[in-house]
């Protein structure tokens, strides 16, 4: 199964961007003389993706315009989120009628890495088992990644289910901002803006969440700062 849909999520204000976001949406900051938005998208048009779906709230006309100049993938979708910022669940949720009925792709739109042997959106793919799955989460070490200092989210257990970490405890594990999602997921979900960690939760308790390892370095690019760090981990991995 490889998907042929994915929904990027990239209406935030990222905040802790500042002060380039002030002007410059996230997703179209640059790292490496490519916008976060199309080392995403260009990702997704590699693995075979032919339609994406991206959400747009904040300095929505400027990631607009920038999505009417891309040709790949062949089909741009964008789910208007002017009137209300609906969070990372709520997006997703109003964006499923053109996501369809079979599982896709989830990409956060700065979510960003250097592959390792295989491309992880492969790997996602590969481990997908849709009779044991709601949703396949790709993983970082919590430890090893770059321009990331919090305490991790999961656990993973010798099946590849997840769990999360205790309030006070550290977890090896990060969500990396990439996974496949099956609708299903999405039933019974809230009205207006929600967090897709609810959905997650809820599916940890179905013991039907799941994650697989990146295959790489994940660079946390959230600051000004860590465009610098991500850049120099650009420049030593193609050195």
């Amino acid at each position: 199964m490889n998907p042929k849909r994915a929904m990027v999520l990239a209406a935030g204000y990222g905040k802790r961007m500042r002060p380039l976001s002030a002007t410059t949406p996230k997703p179209l900051i640059s790292v490496a003389g490519k916008a976060l938005l199309d080392h995403c998208l260009d990702g997704l048009a590699a693995s075979g993706v032919e339609e994406a779906v991206v959400n747009v709230h904040y300095l929505a006309d400027l990631v607009e315009a920038h999505l009417n100049r891309r040709q790949k993938p062949p089909v741009i979708v964008v789910s208007d989120e002017r009137d209300e910022l609906l969070d990372t669940g709520g997006g997703i949720a109003r964006a499923l009628p053109h996501l369809g009925n079979q599982p896709f792709f989830l990409r956060n739109a700065d979510s960003f890495w250097l592959e390792g042997v295989r491309p992880n959106l492969q790997w996602l793919t590969n481990g997908w088992d849709e009779d044991r799955m709601d949703a396949l989460l790709l993983l970082a070490a919590t430890v090893k990644s770059t321009g990331y200092a919090g305490r991790g989210d999961f656990f993973l257990d010798k099946d590849g289910r997840l769990s999360r970490r205790a309030e006070r405890n550290v977890a090896p594990f990060v969500y990396a901002g990439a996974a496949i999602l099956h609708p299903q997921l999405f039933a019974g979900a809230p009205e207006g803006a929600f967090s897709l960690n609810a959905l997650f939760d809820r599916a940890i308790n179905g013991q039907r969440l799941f994650g697989v390892r990146l295959d790489g370095l994940w660079i946390n690019v959230e600051s000004p700062e860590a465009i610098a760090a991500a850049e120099t981990a650009i420049a030593q991995s193609a050195a």
